[in-house]
């Protein structure tokens, strides 16, 4: 067997080769350093699971929905938990740049790979105008930048974070690194901080903290339980970014011992990040303090007073937005350049540098984000909710995707055609039945909604049009391509 092969050979938890006729093998995995090590892989968990959606998103949210915000957190935790079981199953059997994408391939055929990756590149396209657009949302709150243009503040973000991007995966897990342990310290010391107000009921902008804070602002559901229906879209968008770990997987050395306790310690951190955060500041204050335009991390130390401590918190949130950011065009760059080896996306986008880093799928993505810069010209105030409505889109596809593959190796599996490994999705399929119910019903829930949501949902004829006209483009070049590896 060549090295090439074994490189795909589906792998136990122990390392130990699953016992398979024929292994998968994906062109797009072919190039990559594994410069990734155990603590890059760690902290880009930790940073996929915390982003923007919490550090900016969560003040909107808690004034839309009050309290039960954190049950929505809880609710769509579990279920994010479940897409990256799913998805760390399938990556332990056979590891893969290409992620969902190269699974989509194997178990849908090209078609499945075709609308996995263009799914997931609307994901992080918007994703990547939300960042650069909550950048510059951040950026105001210092007098120094108030004067200038928001999507001034945008292009510079998205600017800095594109040349950092396309040195190596080395630089860009490095980064990744520290932005987490920046992301991980702030929540830590705010949740102390936090914990320390309500149990000393020390006043916050003329409230005391504690569970009288809920109970006279209406309880835990002060407008109803459909407001907290109605925020679940924008709460699975806080979760996006999870499945980045799965894409890093490809460059990572030993991934069969790294990547389960990293996708197991998404859970915990979940739990204790999220719902912890979110329940805090709903002590701390009442839901009516928070707004969309401000993180509530920094709502809660402006009302403290305490000098320079809410411009620090600002800095940690805007670090936030760009880990987002960068982290969107590593793995939009992964993705299309598997595409790109199949012949479904562009060709230069299969293209990599010496530094082993595949740019062109990158500028792809950040072309999209000089249109978000656009957007924060025509329309700065609505622009974060525009995009965060069609990521959600993407996102829910993306996830969706990953299940059905999840669904169609379990089926697989049971015939004896694959082996799983030892780490599993537990309770298949009724876990992968019950996640695309519920990643239906948001869907639903968005279009229930009205308004941006509403107009959002009612584009998915256009975005399935767009789909299939793209594949009859492409499927010249993909079948040509696919017999070629045949005969090879």
């Amino acid at each position: 067997m060549s090295d090439r092969s074994l490189s795909a050979a589906p792998t136990g938890n122990a390392g130990t080769p699953a016992t398979q006729a024929s292994p998968h093998v994906d062109a797009g995995d072919t190039g990559y350093s594994k410069d990734l090590k155990s603590r890059h892989v760690n902290m880009i968990a930790i940073g996929g699971a915390i982003g923007t959606g919490l550090f900016l998103g969560a003040g909107g949210r808690l004034a839309g929905a009050g309290p039960s915000l954190a049950i929505a957190y809880a609710v769509c935790g579990v279920f994010a938990f479940f897409v990256v079981r799913a998805l760390g199953e399938l990556v332990l059997y056979r590891p893969s740049s290409g992620a969902f994408v190269s699974y989509a391939r194997e178990f849908m055929g090209e078609k499945g790979a075709y609308t996995a990756g263009w799914l997931y590149f609307l994901n992080w396209s918007t994703t990547a105008v939300a960042d650069i657009t909550a950048a510059a949302t951040y950026a105001h709150f210092w007098a120094m930048f108030s004067d200038v243009p928001q999507w001034i503040l945008a292009l510079i973000a998205l600017a800095v974070v594109l040349t950092a991007n396309l040195i190596s995966v080395k630089y860009f897990g490095e980064m990744e690194f520290w932005f987490a342990i920046i992301k991980v310290a702030a929540l830590v010391i705010f949740m102390c901080v936090g914990i320390f107000l309500v149990v000393t009921q020390h006043e916050v902008g003329g409230h005391t903290p504690g569970l009288a804070t809920v109970s006279d602002s209406g309880g835990i559901f002060p407008l109803g339980m459909l407001p907290m229906l109605m925020v679940v879209q924008g709460v699975v968008f806080a979760y996006a970014s999870v499945e980045l770990v799965g894409v890093a997987a490809g460059e990572t050395e030993n991934p069969e011992k790294i990547m389960p306790k990293a996708i197991n310690s998404i859970m915990w951190r979940v739990g204790l990040f999220y719902v912890g955060s979110v329940v805090l500041l709903a002590l701390l204050l009442p839901y009516t303090a928070y707004s969309g335009d401000q993180s509530p991390f920094v709502t809660v130390f402006d009302k403290l007073g305490i000098p320079g401590t809410a411009g620090i918190m600002n800095l940690v949130v805007l670090t936030a937005a760009l880990s987002s950011l960068n982290s969107g065009l590593y793995s939009t760059g992964r993705i299309l350049r598997s595409m790109a080896m199949a012949g479904s996306a562009p060709k230069f986008t299969a293209r990599m540098n010496k530094g082993q880093v595949p740019y062109g799928g990158i500028l792809l993505t950040a072309a999209f984000g000089v249109l978000g810069v656009g957007l924060n010209y025509v329309v700065p105030g609505e622009a974060f909710e525009i995009v965060l409505n069609l990521a959600s889109i993407g996102i829910l596809g993306t996830w969706g995707m990953i299940m059905i593959c999840s669904l169609l190796f379990w089926s697989r599996s049971t015939e004896g055609r694959v082996t799983r490994p030892s780490y599993r999705l537990p309770w298949a399929p009724y876990t992968q039945i019950v996640t695309l119910v519920f990643l239906a019903s948001v869907l639903v829930l968005m279009w229930w909604g009205g308004g941006v949501g509403r107009t959002t949902v009612n584009c998915l004829p256009l975005i399935a049009a767009l789909l299939v006209g793209g594949w009859f483009a492409v499927r010249k070049r993909v079948g040509a391509l696919a017999a070629s590896r045949s005969q090879d």
